[in-house]
């Protein structure tokens, strides 16, 4: 493939900043070495080195549309900002074929004292369009925008929703070649959004090459087909967007078991200097010191759970990420009768048995599922935690799994049963247990996650029961 065919290429792309404790440092970093020279001398450096990005390398295809993940910090904006042109890099290089329309930092490209039609004017010439081309399209910039009257107001008085709606319209609707968006969508409100992500699957309709940031892992999954993910500036995946987005999620279950892990240790360290302590004391004291360790032995108690074992990722395949404590052994579909089934008609019933095996003692858990379509949507998530709620808000009887006690080596199966309501396509289900320390989903650990567990297929029996859409609604008309 020619460097024509790329509408992006990113090669060996660094990015370093240099931190100064304090302005004198600045000062002597500026002078110094500039007087150590001429003395055939050496000073400094007075800084310490910053790498926002290292060694970054990709191509974007023209009409192609590709993600770039990460959790905040890892370098997204500085890499966006060296493609636009608005930040140089330290090494590498960028090269781009056709216009750009970036939507960066939100109201980036506007003077705040002009008003929203003077920056349509100003952004629309330094877009190269003339100014006879912009008035064309003012209208239908002005409409997409819908701020009203606003649009003869100062910028400065803009709320952020107003100011992103007026950048979106301007950028998407002077026909660039690529269209940058770096989460600036997540400030409008819902119907603006919709909007906006049906225009721009109408620019890649046209051919128009997406760089796409955001931290929403269905949309990333759903728009573009190819993602990139950066962890404190490096690239440490690239390819298909759902098995990057998968990449992601092990990267921040990481992070949370690391965090979970430095609290947990914390406290216990807290607790045996508080134990050592008590034994010192003269007796009077002993008492107070032994409740403030056994409160603090209760907090650990509680924080353990929560915290991962070391080596409990090492063994899990590509699709699977966890914790370890409990293992998803198998995932099957079955019909009404139990018996396994991978084809289903709306109207007919399902179940999803989910087999798990424990390797300690545990309770607080939830066996759980997702089921997506074979376009990434994710269309339903449920576990025996939702049932729970139910049974503990009084809504409904039944046994809450929540409180169930669970020994080492203990195998268990659980059945997940709805009626098919879904439309015609192919679904994939993904199975989850997860430890929950509330029961709420407000305290979650994840334990095994499996991507791809099952398949199955949903047929329309176009002569019974057609409707069109992804979940049949089972509307009924009245006369």
């Amino acid at each position: 493939m020619s460097s024509n065919d790329f509408a992006i290429s990113v090669a060996g792309v660094s990015k370093r900043y240099e931190l100064y404790d304090t302005p004198r440092d600045r000062l002597k970093q500026f002078v110094m070495p500039r007087l150590a020279s001429m003395v055939g001398g050496r000073a400094g450096p007075y800084f310490r080195e910053f790498w926002a990005l290292r060694d970054i390398s990709f191509n974007v295809r023209k009409g192609e549309a590709v993600s770039i993940i990460g959790s905040n910090g890892s370098g997204k904006s500085t890499l966006l900002q060296i493609i636009t042109g608005t930040l140089s890099p330290t090494t590498g290089q960028v090269q781009t074929q056709g216009r750009i329309a970036a939507l960066l930092e939100l109201g980036s490209g506007f003077n705040p004292d002009f008003t929203g039609r003077e920056n349509v004017m100003l952004n629309g010439a330094v877009l190269g369009f003339s100014n006879e081309e912009i008035l064309r399209r003012f209208d239908s910039i002005a409409a997409f925008a819908d701020i009203g009257e606003h649009i003869d107001q100062p910028v400065r008085t803009y709320s952020s929703g107003m100011l992103v709606r007026l950048a979106f319209a301007v950028q998407v609707q002077l026909s660039p070649d690529i269209l940058i968006v770096d989460e600036a969508l997540a400030v409008g409100d819902a119907l603006f959004q919709k909007r906006c992500y049906q225009q721009i699957e109408r620019l890649l309709n046209d051919g128009v090459t997406l760089l796409f940031v955001s931290h929403d892992q269905e949309t990333v999954r759903t728009l573009t087909n190819r993602a990139v993910l950066l962890n404190s500036g490096r690239m440490t995946a690239i390819g298909n967007s759902s098995e990057v987005v998968l990449e992601y999620r092990k990267l921040l279950h990481e992070r949370e078991s690391a965090y979970y892990s430095k609290i947990a240790n914390e406290l216990k360290q807290r607790a045996a200097s508080q134990a050592a302590v008590s034994q010192a004391a003269p007796a009077p004291a002993l008492a107070l010191a032994g409740e403030q360790v056994e409160a603090d032995e209760t907090s650990f108690a509680e924080i353990a759970p929560l915290v991962a074992p070391a080596t409990a990722s090492a063994t899990l395949g590509r699709l699977e990420f966890g914790d370890g404590g409990a293992t998803v052994v198998s995932t099957e579909v079955l019909d009404e009768n139990g018996e396994p089934c991978t084809v289903f008609h709306p109207g007919e019933k399902a179940r999803i048995r989910i087999v798990f095996e424990t390797t300690q003692a545990l309770e607080h858990l939830n066996v759980g599922v997702r089921i997506r379509n074979k376009e990434g949507i994710k269309i339903y998530s449920w576990g025996t935690l939702n049932q729970d709620m139910r049974v503990l808000a009084g809504l409904q009887r039944g046994e809450v799994f929540w409180h169930r006690r669970f020994q080492a080596n203990e195998r268990v199966a659980v059945e997940l049963e709805f009626p098919c309501a879904l439309g015609s396509n192919l679904y994939e289900v993904q199975s989850t247990i997860t430890y929950e320390a509330t029961p709420d989903y407000m305290s979650q650990r994840q334990l095994h996650w499996v991507d791809e567990a099952a398949f199955f297929q949903v047929l329309v029996k176009r002569d019974e029961n057609f409707f069109g859409g992804i979940v049949d609604l089972g509307m009924r008309a009245a006369f």
